[in-house]
């Protein structure tokens, strides 16, 4: 996703606050989402306008499945894709494993019907610090949320595999912070690796390798076993 455009402040707890009195602004430590349709130039306008709806439709069913409302996050768009920052006190682990299963799901039922072109999305997710700025969030976090989202690897994931619907990758330190405690519903042993170099600066993540949407009918069989 290109960063560009003014940053959106969608709800009262979304937004990202400064200090008053000292004019200094202020660090918040949030979770941050970006995410990008693959192929997006390719389309012409009205099949362009058609992936923003049916991705902001996708996210948005994924949000309230782990019962967050995307009216409340801040966000940054561009045509094909958004940095999302999350409200303060969101639970990281659903986000970083429910979310995800739940919107490659919503990827696979839109793509039933895929006309010329299916939605095809990367997906990139850190936590850290960053405030607020007249163009967009200011900080690493949100350097390193992007820098992941458009690293070769991640983008490699979709042109390899034509069958996938989401190309997903998570920091090292949310790696390390969520998806390796066991509250994450996608195991770690899913994740890749990868070290990204980019503008003279790397940057570490984890690549999910594994297919999230097949992980509800194995927990629904399992589950369907344990009652029988």
């Amino acid at each position: 996703m290109r960063a560009s455009g003014p940053f959106a402040h969608t709800g009262p707890r979304g937004g990202i606050g400064t200090v008053e009195g000292n004019g200094e602004a202020q660090l918040s430590y949030r979770l941050l989402l970006a995410v990008d349709i693959q192929g997006y130039s390719k389309r012409d306008t009205r099949e362009q306008l058609l992936a923003q709806r049916q991705l902001s439709d996708a996210l948005d069913r994924a949000a309230r499945g782990v019962g967050l409302d995307r009216a409340g996050w801040a966000k940054q768009v561009g045509g094909d894709g958004e940095l999302a920052t999350l409200p303060e006190g969101v639970d990281p682990a659903p986000v970083a494993g429910d979310f995800v299963v739940l919107l490659d799901e919503a990827l696979r039922e839109t793509n039933r019907d895929p006309g010329r072109f299916r939605l095809r999305v990367r997906l990139a997710l850190h936590h850290g610090t960053l405030t607020a700025g007249p163009f967009g969030p200011a900080g690493d976090a949100p350097i390193v949320v992007q820098r992941l989202l458009d690293a070769m690897p991640l983008r490699r994931l979709l042109t390899d595999d034509p069958g996938r619907d989401l190309a997903y990758v998570v920091s090292d330190s949310l790696f390390e912070d969520v998806v390796r405690t066991g509250f994450c519903a996608l195991p770690p042993h899913e994740f890749q690796a990868v070290k990204v170099v980019a503008k003279g600066a790397a940057f570490r993540g984890h690549i999910h390798t594994g297919r999230a949407a097949r992980r509800t009918a194995r927990r629904e069989a399992d589950a369907g076993g344990e009652r029988g």
